[in-house]
């Protein structure tokens, strides 16, 4: 990116505008690729740690902390700056999930599903994807509905309806 600044401050100096913002479109290129591979990493930590509840039928503390600091980092790096808009919409999560994460997050849930008594097939085989899937798109839907002070009592009010989170919200007690 360094280069790319000089580039940009050479073409203004130089009065080159159409380079310029030539320079400044590959940059903000470069900058929402950033971003969405910022998003990609925290919605693969969601989702291995979703496989792992659906797979054991349980919730843990660690998990429900990962989770929902998952969604927490979302919602944050989602919001554009002008506060309006977002990186990914409500509508494009599914695609994002199947073309891009949930692969690497059944290879990853495999090496801690049952202390990893799974290969990353047989994990596959295992995970119900479409109900993944829903359960990912409820816990990103927060990200839209609530704001950043309210989202990790509803990330909460979710994990209780996860299997495993009566036992685990009765442990809390």
């Amino acid at each position: 990116m360094t280069q790319e600044l000089v580039d940009l401050r050479t073409s203004i100096i130089e009065k080159r505008y159409a380079d310029a913002l030539a320079i400044v479109d590959e940059l903000e290129g470069m900058s929402k690729q950033a971003i969405l591979r910022n998003i990609e990493s925290y919605l693969r930590i969601l989702l291995l740690h979703l496989i792992k509840n659906q797979v054991e039928q349980r919730l843990t503390n660690s998990w429900v902390s990962s989770i929902r600091n998952s969604i927490r980092e979302i919602q944050k790096v989602n919001l554009k700056e002008n506060k309006k808009s977002y990186y990914v919409n409500r509508d494009e999560w599914e695609n994002l999930i199947l073309e891009e994460v949930i692969e690497d997050a059944i290879a990853d849930a495999s090496e801690e599903v049952f202390n990893g008594a799974y290969s990353q097939f047989k994990l596959s085989e295992i995970v119900n994807r479409n109900e993944l899937i829903q359960t990912a798109l409820k816990f990103l839907d927060l990200t839209y509905s609530h704001v950043a002070k309210n989202l990790s009592a509803a990330v909460t009010q979710m994990l209780i309806e996860l299997p495993g989170g009566e036992d685990w919200i009765n442990s809390k007690q």
